[in-house]
């Protein structure tokens, strides 16, 4: 009989790498797929790419990667700029379908393909969504299945039973970005607001300077209601008062914070 592998969706974030631990547990390493897109260096920090590969060294079990071709020169405002389009009609960024959807399902189809109609008995997908997103665990466990795929979401399933709930008791440092963001996204992340990208204002400004040119290009804008050349002297009074960038705190007190000291 063939045994079911379980994939992990492995991003390299926090929850993720959870979803990781408690798999190898539930299912067993050799049952278990660690499955990754790996993203250019330029919006991937390093130190992301090191908690990837020293969970999966910990717990060995092989890193896997499901890329798109020219990943290591792609980025999300490069691919923009190709595809002559920031979002899909949908609203959905183009850089979450060319960098990672489209190269999984291609793995999918490369590695464990099924016919229509039916359902894979080789392998359950694995993902790190928590309680908090019933929604999206709905929306992607009817999605699998319609493409023939059994799916799995051990934070909400099994929630306050996980046998590991923090990365960092496991002696492995979570990646440098939760020192100032709550995730591990990229440097500029299309989905993201203005919090954030003040933060990429001050932290990584070439990245900020091509967001302003793209948008420019483009014709159209990242964060909703506004262009990020709008923002600059916004941005600028703050990083001259001493505004801390940083992702990781509640957006209402954040601005509620900048209000008080900018006066305004």
């Amino acid at each position: 009989m063939k045994r079911m592998k379980y994939v992990v969706c492995y991003s390299g974030g926090h929850s993720s790498a959870l979803a990781a631990v408690e798999t190898v547990i539930r299912h067993g390493r050799k049952n278990t797929i660690l499955l990754n897109h790996d993203i250019s260096g330029k919006v991937e920090d390093e130190d992301v790419k090191r908690f990837k590969a020293e969970l999966a060294d910990y717990l060995e079990v092989p890193l896997l990667y499901a890329n798109r071709e020219s990943f290591q020169t792609d980025t999300p405002l490069s691919l923009c700029r190709q595809m002559g389009i920031m979002r899909f009609k949908g609203g959905n960024s183009i850089c979450t379908y060319y960098l990672k959807t489209e190269p999984f399902y291609k793995w999918l189809e490369s590695n464990y393909p099924v016919g229509r109609r039916e359902i894979s008995d080789e392998i359950t997908l694995v993902y790190g969504f928590d309680v908090s997103e019933r929604h999206r665990i709905a929306r992607r466990r009817k999605h699998l299945l319609n493409k023939g795929y059994l799916s799995e979401y051990p934070l909400a399933d099994n929630g306050s039973r996980l046998r590991i709930s923090d990365i960092r008791d496991m002696g492995i440092k979570l990646p440098q970005t939760y020192g100032m963001a709550k995730h591990a996204n990229c440097k500029g992340c299309l989905k993201a607001g203005k919090q954030h990208w003040y933060m990429v204002y001050c932290l990584w400004p070439d990245i900020f300077r091509e967001a302003v040119w793209t948008e420019e290009l483009l014709g159209c804008n990242i964060i909703k209601g506004c262009l990020l050349h709008e923002m600059e002297p916004l941005f600028s009074c703050m990083k001259e008062e001493g505004i801390v960038p940083g992702d990781s705190e509640c957006s209402a007190l954040f601005w509620s914070r900048v209000r008080r000291v900018l006066e305004i």
